[in-house]
């Protein structure tokens, strides 16, 4: 073989070599992507948006210094089956954390930065109010003027306020989370509910309009007792308005005074306000708590009934006595009284 041609078969041979080399350097971060080892250091907090892919979510790491590149969180996400299945928020995460260990940090709840807040059924603006700025960390005064700006809140057309619109429930509120936003949520929640039940609907049937129908909730639930009692309740307030009869009920005289308590004296009785039912015929002008979806039921499905007074003779046990004598009813209001005298 001449010298010529062996020569141009080396040369040849390095560059296929070099070549090699270089599609190999080339090729690499597809194949094998850059990756930290180890569960990482440090802290940082990580916002995943919502509906973002696994691909989006991968270069948000990156770009916080979690993972060394996207493709190796892909890459592991998709090995696993988890690409579809991360949720939006923000994560307690650490810098230079190995792909594998990114995406179990992620898929554990404990990293979720998020406040859960459980609002119970039953409340009145200014108590749900103070649960939310003590389960949330928000101002009190900031989520009172969110609940004073009744557009933005997007309140049902036939609400007057956010009294009795904020439904009753569990809610997940992340860090960046507004105190309009939180408000809105619940609104929509209440929504919901009412779409679930035809409240709108259901209420013209019994020629009510939807805000009286809520307000009928809103008293069965500031009643309270036993779910069973609902209805009854429910019952109880229609038959006295159907009779012409004032509805005389204690929650509402409380409701205006602003205060609670199993005591109502007879000077409670004479409060001048549109919600003492004792001095005012039909219903108050709007809710007087915030009922949940029970409530709302027994409202537009009451129980079938001619009783036309109710006592909590046992607030403790919550025993509540129905009746349409009017002698029962005082034997019942004396059990109550003795229950108050020893309690």
């Amino acid at each position: 073989m001449s010298g010529r041609r062996l020569a141009w078969l080396l040369a040849c041979g390095a560059g296929a070599a070099l070549l090699g080399a270089g599609g190999y350097v080339l090729a690499r971060p597809y194949l094998t992507p850059a990756d930290f080892e180890g569960p990482g250091t440090g802290a940082v907090t990580v916002r995943i948006a919502q509906g973002a892919s696994a691909g989006e979510i991968a270069a948000t790491l990156a770009e916080a210094g979690v993972v060394a590149s996207a493709g190796s969180f892909v890459a592991v996400a998709e090995e696993r089956g988890k690409a579809g299945s991360l949720f939006p928020g923000h994560y307690r995460m650490r810098k230079g954390m190995s792909a594998t260990s990114a995406l179990d940090l992620l898929t554990e709840p404990r990293s979720r930065m998020v406040r859960r807040v459980v609002v119970p059924e039953g409340l009145r603006l200014p108590e749900l109010l103070d649960r939310l700025a003590e389960g949330t960390g928000m101002r009190r005064a900031d989520l009172a003027g969110a609940a004073r700006n009744l557009r933005a809140l997007g309140l049902p057309g036939y609400a007057r306020g956010p009294e009795g619109f904020l439904f009753p429930a569990t809610y997940e509120v992340e860090p960046d989370t507004t105190p309009a936003e939180l408000l809105g949520a619940m609104v929509e929640r209440f929504k919901d509910a009412a779409a679930d039940l035809n409240l709108e609907r259901r209420a013209a049937r019994r020629d009510l309009t939807p805000l009286e129908a809520v307000t009928v909730a809103s008293i069965v639930q500031a009643e309270g007792g036993r779910y069973s009692d609902y209805p009854k309740i429910a019952r109880v307030i229609y038959n006295r308005i159907k009779a012409g009869s004032p509805l005389q009920l204690d929650t509402t005289v409380l409701y205006a005074q602003r205060r609670r308590s199993l005591m109502v004296s007879e000077k409670d009785t004479t409060v001048r306000s549109p919600y003492n039912t004792y001095l005012r015929p039909g219903l108050p002008p709007g809710p007087v708590a915030s009922p949940g979806e029970k409530a709302l039921r027994a409202a537009l499905r009451p129980g079938r009934g001619r009783w036309f007074w109710f006592v909590t003779t046992d607030p403790a046990h919550r025993i509540t006595k129905f009746t349409d004598k009017e002698s029962e009813f005082v034997r019942y209001r004396e059990q109550l009284n003795r229950y108050l005298g020893t309690h």
